[in-house]
């Protein structure tokens, strides 16, 4: 294709476009139809009868295809074709429409169409406003920070309400909830719009109040009218303006003295009515606070709570006084302070002591009775009821406390004492404190007694009875009588006497021997039966105490027969180297008694056992007996209180004094008795004639059948 070609199509193109144009541009009306509704119309209300407004024949309308073209917004209204109205198709916001616009105006244009022949009318739609939106502030909730320190008469801007509507629906003022501290003045903008300006009229103090909440509304002046509100939350800000206080000024304060090593004494709680770093508080111990103080307790810089850090002892310190101070971290920081009195409290930890001041050690056994014998002292270093002592011994001890002054007692004899039976006491004092649990301490002492000269020497036995066999050597240990003597030392060194007693003008001293020491008892000489049978004497035991004591004892001394001499007859009697010859009757019977000899042995034999029955009678007690009572020829010896003096009570006594006359001439004496009658005829027989066995014991009985011979 050429180029010529193409050039004069476009030509063409382009005019014919023009003229379709010119003629479309010749049908539309210049003019503009103008209708004012108010917003808010329900839907269905006519707003105007367009087709006669226009100049229309509303019997072609629909012929001509009437209808409305929206150049904005969407179709709120349309056209009736058979009546020509113009009618409301959705309710219409008039805010919503112009977009919240605050001009006084708002339209909607719209083009009225008709075909065969084309026309085209303007029209245009005025939407009234009407007072359907309250104000609205653009935030419901303002915030401010206003520092404390603010002078009132300060202004503060706040956000402006905003009303969709126009015009006098629109923000005419605004108004503040009551407030001590707050107003607001109500400020015209250049576009005629109103908004409030916030003022101090009154110095805020954040520790009384720290927020303040109040209410702002925006009203408009509509009939009626319309408000919104907002929350006005007004935060005051901090300045250091306040010092740390302490919830008490002064703390008294107890703890018991060994209390464990990070006991808690007390949490100190300082406040700081400022916030953040101007509440921040640090605490500390003032200038005034010693270092014992300081040694003992630890103060927490940060949580304030005092712990025990040393040992605490009442003893030692009772009390602990300080100072704390509570610092603040503000800028200019600022302080507080309070006093602290610990006062330790005592625990029974303290044993009671005892302390002796005064000992008597030994004494005598014969001390007086309430004689000190000892000075105590008693202590306890705990206080109240754990320092109150009380101080005992045993009770079964001769002793007791008696108090002499303000914890001073003395130990003082209170009942006799006898070193034979106790040599020493361990006197134990106990002392006990009245704490809960008690304690106790005790100390021992021991009292040894010395030996007084208060006990005679003691024999065994009161009486003695010593048995010595006749013949005996002289010199010969007799007995051994010893005495006792509980005393010490001298006091119990015994010397043995004997007390001299004369008998038949021959001195004791002169037939026995003691020895002082040990008192062995010897016989000075040979005794003799037939001569002394026995001695009565005393002997005597003396201490070698100043003074001495003594005492004696009663010794019997029983001269023993032994068979030392021959038999002598003495009946029948005759002279000396004769026979002695019996005549007796042809008609004797077997049987009779012939003649009868009691020689000498059988009369020693006779007194042996005399001397035993009354040795026996003496030492027993004589008992009732249904016995029979003695014979005869029984002999009984009698020993007075101050000899013993034997004396043969029978009816042999005289044959035996006729015995001993007869033995002293050389002759044999037989005691003879008649035969069948009561007569005795007495022999004497010479010695040589067979009859001198000595171990004959009684009398010899000679018996025959039809002749006797002696």
């Amino acid at each position: 294709m050429r180029p010529d070609v193409t050039m004069e199509s476009c030509r063409r193109y382009v005019l014919l476009v023009v003229l379709v144009l010119f003629s479309f541009v010749r049908n539309i009306s210049t003019s503009v139809t103008h209708y004012s509704i108010p917003e808010e119309m329900k839907e269905g209300s006519v707003v105007a009868n367009l087709a006669t407004d226009l100049g229309l024949d509303v019997k072609t309308l629909i012929q001509r295809k009437m209808r409305l073209d929206i150049i904005e917004n969407k179709k709120y209204l349309d056209v009736n074709k058979e009546t020509g109205e113009l009618y409301i198709v959705e309710k219409i916001d008039r805010e919503y429409i112009c977009n919240y616009k605050s001009s006084a105006s708002c339209y909607l244009r719209l083009e009225a169409i008709l075909d065969n022949p084309v026309r085209i009318f303007n029209i245009e739609v005025e939407i009234l406003d009407m007072n359907d939106n309250a104000p609205q502030f653009r935030r419901d909730v303002i915030h401010l920070d206003i520092s404390e320190s603010t002078p009132k008469g300060e202004r503060f801007s706040l956000s402006n309400a905003v009303d969709p509507d126009v015009g006098s629906n629109s923000v005419k003022t605004y108004h503040l909830s009551e407030s001590e501290y707050f107003n607001i003045e109500v400020q015209t903008g250049r576009e005629g719009t109103k908004f409030a300006e916030f003022f101090l009229k009154k110095t805020l103090d954040r520790e009384q109040q720290a927020v303040h909440n109040l209410i702002l509304t925006a009203v408009d002046g509509g009939t009626p009218a319309r408000s919104g509100t907002a929350s006005v939350i007004v935060r005051v800000l901090d300045t250091n303006d306040n010092a740390p206080t302490f919830d008490k000024a002064i703390h008294n304060i107890k703890i018991l003295e060994n209390s464990p090593i990070g006991s808690l004494v007390i949490h100190l709680n300082a406040t700081d009515l400022d916030e953040g770093s101007n509440s921040d508080i640090i605490y500390s111990y003032s200038l005034y606070t010693s270092e014992k103080t300081q040694e003992t307790f630890n103060l927490n810089p940060s949580t304030g709570e005092i712990t025990v850090k040393g040992m605490l002892n009442y003893e030692d310190f009772r009390i602990y006084d300080m100072e704390v101070i509570a610092t603040d971290h503000g800028a200019t920081s600022l302080s507080g302070q309070c006093t602290i009195k610990i006062l330790v409290e005592d625990m029974n930890d303290n044993h009671p002591e005892i302390s002796i001041k005064s000992f008597q050690s030994p004494v005598n056994e014969n001390i007086e009775l309430d004689t000190v014998i000892a000075v105590v002292s008693v202590s306890d270093k705990d206080s109240g009821d754990n320092g109150v002592v009380d101080l005992r011994i045993p009770d079964n001890m001769p002793f007791k406390l008696r108090e002499s002054s303000d914890n001073y007692y003395e130990l003082v004899v209170s009942e006799p004492l006898d070193r034979e039976k106790v040599p020493e006491y361990d006197v134990t004092f106990t002392v006990t404190d009245r704490g809960s649990p008690p304690l106790s301490d005790n100390e021992t002492m021991t009292l040894e007694l010395l030996d007084v000269n208060d006990n005679v020497p003691q024999f065994p036995q009161s009486f003695y009875t010593i048995r010595v066999m006749e013949n005996n050597a002289p010199g010969a240990l007799l007995s051994s009588l010893t005495a006792f003597d509980p005393d010490l030392h001298e006091n119990q060194y015994l010397v043995y006497f004997i007390l001299e007693k004369e008998i038949a003008n021959t001195s004791m001293s002169m037939l026995f021997s003691i020895n002082p020491e040990n008192g062995n008892l010897y016989a000075l000489k040979t005794f003799d039966y037939e001569i002394e049978k026995e001695f009565l004497f005393h002997i005597e035991a003396r201490d070698s105490g100043s003074p001495p004591l003594s005492s004696n004892v009663t010794v019997h001394i029983v001269i023993v027969d032994q068979n030392d001499n021959v038999p002598v007859i003495v009946s029948p009697w005759r002279a000396h180297g004769s026979v002695v010859e019996e005549k007796i009757p042809r008609s004797t019977d077997k049987g009779s008694l012939v003649a009868k000899v009691i020689g000498l042995g059988s009369v020693s034999f006779l007194l042996l056992i005399t001397i035993l029955v009354t040795i026996v009678l003496k030492c027993q007690k004589p008992k009732p007996s249904n016995a029979a009572p003695p014979c005869r020829n029984s002999v009984i010896s009698e020993r007075n209180s101050t000899i013993a003096d034997s004396t043969l009570v029978s009816n042999d006594a005289y044959w035996y004094s006729l015995f001993l006359a007869e033995t002293r001439k050389g002759k044999m004496v037989v005691r003879q008795p008649v035969p069948k009658g009561s007569r005795y005829i007495v022999s004497s027989i010479p010695r040589g004639t067979g009859l001198t066995d000595t171990s004959d014991s009684a009398a010899s009985t000679l018996q025959v059948g039809n002749q006797i011979t002696l």
